[in-house]
């Protein structure tokens, strides 16, 4: 029997080896140079969540927070390797999954890969797009933030990946994924990354439940420029995150890289704004929020709209997402960091906005949106937007549902009151003796 194991591990590495061996002339050394930094600006994010949603949690708590973006880098890291990206992008089983035929990366060489980036590696495509899977569970964290188990949180993030992210990036990026098939239109993660988490994040918060005494007692940030530090983090690598998502170095990145920053920039000034009329003060934390909105709006239409259309599409995540937050209060449901409000509410924003500025002048591989003529593509929009939320809504639901039977999801009152760092950790974040 372990004959046979270690023969079929040498036959696997036999064939990577001969994957490896030849690189294609077909490359293109100044894509590849590109997908590389970009993906490294990708991984850059996730910290940056760390810091961004670190700062915005009370003293007791800075450390499970920041652990929740840290340990995702790990663990989805080798979940992509092993399983994760055979499940995305690989051969397709009837537009819903891709087979395991790259398990552990089997065939995923320096040989490029026609049906997703004809010049650059496949290998270099395969990291680009780990980058993505590790940060999507991470931004789901801010919404149970200072109350899950950490226990409960590994497992939730390895089988969230797994049954919902995997799939939904097969369907809307992968070859013969059947969203993308009927012409859905997300060019760096709007519905793939945002909505997911964001939607996610909600059905968790609603689940897990609200904080002890949340709106009874002040839960304000802790450190305010950890979490402006972490913003601008966030907002550097994002232009790894959209404008790399053209997957090659030139026009398109170029204009990906423009629509992201002015958004970023109309988003920010249009929250001061609104906060500023709405509560008397403009505030540093509203300035970092409104970026982050601005970002993850523009991230489903940087690389199909122009750049004046991104102003428009900036300006309606400081107002949209400004009302989602706030909403929130008036509900009553204790999304701890804005997830949903932020990232779900700007991955559905920006998804219509696609729709409607979207021109086949600024990507030729996109579509004309409603302001073209062509009002199917935002028809098209809503009906991607709705199957993705039902999607992640179930599963999410069934997954917490699941995990609480096996661990248990909250950390008991004890616990909660004592602060994640100490009671699940062993640690302080600051020594203040």
């Amino acid at each position: 029997m372990k004959l046979k194991i270690l023969l079929a591990i040498a036959i696997v590495l036999l064939f990577q080896s001969i994957a490896f061996a030849a690189e294609a002339d077909a490359i293109d050394t100044g894509d590849t140079a590109w997908i590389l930094a970009s993906a490294a600006l990708v991984l850059l994010m996730t910290p940056g969540l760390a810091m961004f949603y670190g700062g915005m949690v009370r003293r007791k708590n800075v450390l499970g927070t920041i652990m929740h973006s840290f340990v995702a880098i790990a663990v989805i890291s080798v979940q992509w390797v092993l399983i994760g990206y055979s499940l995305s992008f690989g051969p397709d089983i009837g537009g819903f999954i891709g087979s395991l035929e790259w398990f552990g990366l089997n065939g995923v060489g320096l040989e490029p890969n026609a049906d997703y980036a004809p010049t650059i590696p496949h290998l270099a495509f395969m990291i680009y797009q780990c980058m993505f899977a590790v940060i999507t569970p991470a931004l789901i964290s801010g919404a149970f933030a200072e109350r899950m188990k950490f226990s409960a949180y590994l497992l939730f993030i390895i089988l969230w990946s797994t049954l919902v992210y995997d799939p939904v990036a097969h369907w809307i990026w992968g070859t013969g994924g059947w969203l993308k098939e009927s012409g859905a239109l997300d060019f760096a993660g709007g519905m793939v990354v945002h909505l997911t988490s964001g939607i996610s994040a909600l059905i968790a918060a609603l689940v897990i439940g609200k904080r002890k005494d949340y709106l009874k007692e002040p839960m304000v940030p802790h450190n305010l420029p950890m979490t402006v530090l972490g913003a601008g983090l966030l907002w550097f690598g994002w232009f790894g995150f959209n404008a790399g998502s053209a997957l090659a170095s030139g026009g398109l990145s170029t204009v990906a890289f423009v629509t992201t920053h002015t958004a970023a920039a109309t988003a920010t000034l249009v929250w001061v704004i609104v906060e500023w009329i709405h509560r008397g003060n403009p505030t540093m934390f509203g300035a970092a929020t409104g970026c982050i909105a601005g970002l993850a709006t523009i991230t489903p239409a940087a690389g199909f709209v122009s750049p004046a259309a991104s102003i428009v599409i900036g300006g309606a995540a400081g107002v949209i997402c400004y009302i989602a937050l706030n909403m929130k209060t008036m509900l009553g449901y204790d999304d701890s960091l804005d997830a949903f409000g932020v990232h779900g509410i700007g991955g559905i924003t920006g998804t219509l906005g696609a729709g409607v500025f979207a021109s086949l002048a600024i990507n030729a591989g996109g579509a004309n949106g409603l302001l073209f003529g062509n009002p199917a593509t935002l028809f098209t929009q809503i009906k991607a937007i709705a199957v993705v939320t039902v999607y992640s809504v179930a599963v999410t639901l069934i997954i917490l549902k699941v995990i609480d039977w096996i661990v248990g999801l909250r950390v008991d009152e004890e616990h909660e009151v004592m602060g994640l760092d100490l009671s699940q950790h062993s640690e302080a974040g600051y020594d203040l003796h």
